[in-house]
């Protein structure tokens, strides 16, 4: 049984700062490439950063200078440090975590359940 488990969110004013954090547990043979999405009301989920095992990190446009990805592989965890904060950074923000749970068991993807990010103006 796998868990992944979002928490950090919250309300900020714009110009603020929050930081994200995202745990994986269970029995995890190897954890690949995390990721943050977010979802916004009446828009489509959207990848905002993601980072590989080796570290190598990709961020979408709108946020790169400002959002910084990380993650510590001892703890299973993964980071989002959000600076500058905007209201249109405002989505619910959900980890996602590829793991093998067996070394045959392919890529499997998890997500948490999302923790909110309000940004006010």
């Amino acid at each position: 049984q796998v868990q992944v488990v979002e928490s950090g969110g919250g309300l900020v004013q714009a110009g603020g700062s929050l930081r994200l954090s995202c745990v994986a547990s269970g029995t995890i043979f190897r954890l690949n490439a995390m990721g943050w999405y977010r979802q916004a009301p009446g828009k489509q989920r959207e990848l905002v950063a993601s980072i590989d095992s080796g570290g190598t990190t990709t961020y979408v446009g709108s946020v790169k200078g400002r959002f910084t990805i990380s993650r510590d592989n001892a703890k299973n965890t993964v980071y989002l440090q959000m600076n500058n904060l905007k209201p249109e950074d405002t989505a619910v923000y959900y980890c996602n975590a590829n793991i093998w749970l067996t070394l045959s068991s392919g890529n499997l993807y998890y997500w948490g359940q999302g923790t909110q990010v309000t940004v006010s103006s």
